[in-house]
């Protein structure tokens, strides 16, 4: 017989269908509410990647301005001045610096979707991630190891 030492405690009331069935939420509103947070959780990976694309910029900003060093040293004054001017801390686009279009992303797409994602919780009384909490329930095999509803009480 297999056990595991947080077994079934109930310690979570997402995984209690009675628990939410008395809250008032209903599988649709759980569908929708975590259909929302998945676009908000793929958002925030593509938010990961504009300041990835922020700090590789600006990381290559200052190679090339190195690299226009190296070759001035080694005698391509002229090549080297032309990319200082024209490369070195060169707008990435019209009139911005990616600072400035991770500020404007920041500002506003993003924190309006944040708002939106933090209100639909008044949906579901405050409960996260509830179409998660859905698929342990129904896919878990309780008692197994590995498989609790919580973390084992810690003492």
């Amino acid at each position: 017989m297999t056990t595991d030492t947080g077994a079934d405690t109930g310690a979570d009331p997402r995984l209690d269908d009675a628990i939410l069935a008395t809250e008032g939420i209903d599988e649709e509103t759980v569908e929708a509410v975590g259909k929302l947070s998945e676009a908000f959780e793929t958002l925030e990976v593509a938010r990961g990647h504009l300041y990835q694309f922020h700090r590789m910029s600006g990381t290559a900003d200052f190679q090339v301005g190195e690299a226009a060093d190296l070759l001035r040293k080694a005698g391509h004054v002229e090549f080297a001045d032309r990319i200082e001017q024209q490369l070195v801390g060169r707008n990435i686009l019209p009139g911005r610096w990616t600072f400035q279009m991770v500020e404007e992303y920041d500002d506003g797409y993003y924190s309006t979707f944040r708002e939106f994602d933090r209100e639909a919780l008044s949906l579901t009384n405050g409960l996260r991630h509830l179409h998660e909490a859905g698929l342990k329930r129904r896919r878990r095999s309780p008692g197994e190891i590995g498989h609790a509803d919580a973390p084992a009480p810690q003492d």
